[in-house]
């Protein structure tokens, strides 16, 4: 079925809004589920563990705090330096792209109705493309065409290191808190099960923001979850009698 352009409204539509970057988007996405189910796992796998080798509410909160607070730097100066290089190495490919335009423009306009070629224009088309995009902004043109980058929106190292850490800081919560305030003879029950809700959670969620399928991402979460808590509960248990 054909439509006629006369019908087409040109510009967005309400079910696919793009007032910011799918590249910006998924950083924060990344950064903000990754931070928030290592909170959880790891978190959740150092209380179990101790749990495992004592009953003391001290210790098992002293562990507790002592991981939240490490994992939640670790996740923050690691989202910081990877964003920052990926920032870096995005800004080195711009200044090579503004040099080529500068040295070679007319070299560069060839490239740039050539990509458009290989994506099904015809060669005329392809080229006037090119020259009414490179003379509205040559560098975003070419920029997002030949990189993939978008020169107004690159990745935002403490954007990540934030979200990353707060994320981290509010998953770690959830096990510190259920097995410190649970019952002794129900800690271990209550706690996982807490957790396995949590991780399903954050799964579904990273699921429908990134508008993929969500049972693959519940299961992969819940899977590494019980994988954790049972190696190093099993650890503590076996520490706990030895000594």
């Amino acid at each position: 079925m054909t439509t006629d352009s006369a019908d087409v409204q040109v510009g967005q539509h309400d079910d696919e809004p793009h007032a910011e970057s799918n590249a910006s988007r998924l950083n924060w996405l990344r950064a903000a589920v990754l931070g928030a189910n290592d909170g959880i796992v790891s978190t959740a796998g150092i209380v179990v563990g101790v749990s495992g080798a004592t009953d003391d509410r001290t210790q098992i909160l002293v562990a507790g705090v002592a991981g939240l607070v490490a994992g939640a730097m670790s996740m923050a100066a690691g989202e910081y330096v990877s964003v920052s290089t990926q920032r870096d190495s995005e800004r080195a490919l711009l200044r090579k792209e503004s040099r080529e335009l500068v040295e070679m423009p007319d070299e560069e306009l060839a490239e740039l109705a050539g990509i458009y070629e290989g994506k099904g224009l015809e060669p005329d088309l392809a080229l006037e493309v090119a020259r009414q995009l490179t003379d509205h902004d040559a560098l975003g043109a070419h920029a997002e065409a030949e990189l993939g980058i978008d020169p107004d929106e690159l990745t935002d190292p403490w954007h990540a290191a934030w979200a990353s850490m707060l994320s981290f800081t509010l998953g770690a919560l959830l096990p510190l808190l259920t097995i410190l305030l649970a019952p002794p003879g129900a800690r271990l029950a209550v706690t996982v099960g807490a957790v396995l809700v949590a991780l399903a959670l954050t799964g579904r969620a990273s699921a429908w923001l990134g508008r993929s399928p969500s049972g693959r991402a519940i299961a992969r979460n819940i899977a590494g979850g019980l994988l954790a808590m049972a190696v190093t509960y099993g650890i503590g248990a076996v520490v706990g009698v030895n000594l």
